[in-house]
């Protein structure tokens, strides 16, 4: 093998560049010739792809966001789609591809991999919701926004005797919030992963208040409800609070990647070029007890569940 590609897909996440800037230039050191592939899977099938070297990647660790970008492309779903991105491959000349991304984007590098082209996945989201690893690239950065925008709304919450409700990302994984909301010392922490019960949301912001608080902090997953909505769920069992809500959007995806979100970045970056160089394909590289292993992209979709750290949720409510 002596030319892979390099792309990201979906969400961008702090660390794919690390993950970029070490696929370069772990392939230059083995003597591969490395191409970008740009706007994820709708610039692998209009051939936005360009060689990319060493002097490219110069500078772009501490950068957040893709310096590759990122695109929506449900067309690469079909397999007409797939078999043109096949045809782009073949026309650069490149024998293998590492797909930095979430679900979607594994998806893709299945495709490509049932179809027998070399696919290696670099597991890059912020909701931390990919089966199989510990932490996946951009969770470490997110939480660490996330707590340090919690810490700066308790200021403003205790300042006016309020309660937030503060909703953060996660569709289907509750990981940022669990983090996030232990990390603030949060009064409730509402996820997707398991039942929540409003009334002891209440009570516990009443309990806060009657001990000397005088502020209140809910983290929400944004997949369970919008923060409006927990807001009249709870006026319409106590409306004696001073409520607000608090939605952080966007800004948990960007920033400068934590020192783990570059280290994991260039581990998993450099492993998926050895894999490929091994004949490795179908495969995703995964952070386990802090070593990196793999899965194969079959298991990821069809054996293994995502686990939230439940015991970090649990051990919040003592803490309170």
């Amino acid at each position: 093998m002596k030319r892979i590609g390099v792309m990201t897909s979906g969400g961008d996440a702090p660390g794919m560049n690390a993950a970029v800037r070490a696929v370069v230039r772990r392939g230059e050191s083995l003597g591969i010739e490395v191409y970008g592939i740009y706007n994820g899977y709708k610039g692998l099938v209009e051939g936005d792809i360009n060689r990319i070297t060493s002097g490219d990647v110069g500078g772009i660790l501490n950068r957040g966001g893709t310096v590759l970008f990122s695109a929506r492309y449900p067309e690469f779903k079909t397999e007409e789609g797939q078999r043109k991105g096949l045809e782009q491959l073949e026309k650069f000349g490149i024998e293998g591809v590492v797909v930095i991304g979430g679900d979607g984007s594994f998806r893709g590098a299945q495709s490509l991999a049932k179809l027998g082209f070399p696919a290696i996945g670099i597991p890059g989201t912020i909701d931390n919701d990919i089966p199989g690893t510990d932490y996946t690239l951009g969770f470490d950065t997110t939480v660490n926004t996330v707590t340090e925008a919690l810490d700066r709304v308790r200021d403003t919450a205790g300042s006016h005797g309020r309660v937030l409700v503060v909703e953060v990302m996660g569709r289907d994984a509750g990981d940022i919030a669990i983090w996030g909301g232990l990390s603030a010392g949060a009064e409730a922490i509402v996820i997707p992963e398991t039942d929540y019960d409003v009334n002891q949301i209440v009570n516990n912001i009443k309990e806060g208040f009657a001990k000397g608080k005088n502020q209140g902090l809910i983290v929400l997953a944004e997949g369970v409800m919008p923060a409006r909505q927990l807001i009249e769920h709870i006026q319409s069992i106590d409306n004696s609070f001073n409520i607000r809500e608090v939605v952080l959007g966007h800004i948990q995806r960007g920033g400068v990647p934590t020192v783990r979100d570059r280290v994991i970045g260039s581990r998993f970056g450099a492993r998926a070029v050895e894999l490929l160089l091994e004949g490795a394909s179908g495969l995703c590289v995964a952070l386990v007890n802090e070593e990196i292993g793999t899965h194969t992209f079959d298991d990821i979709f069809d054996n293994l569940l995502h686990e939230p750290k439940l015991h970090l949720y649990e051990l919040n409510k003592y803490l309170i």
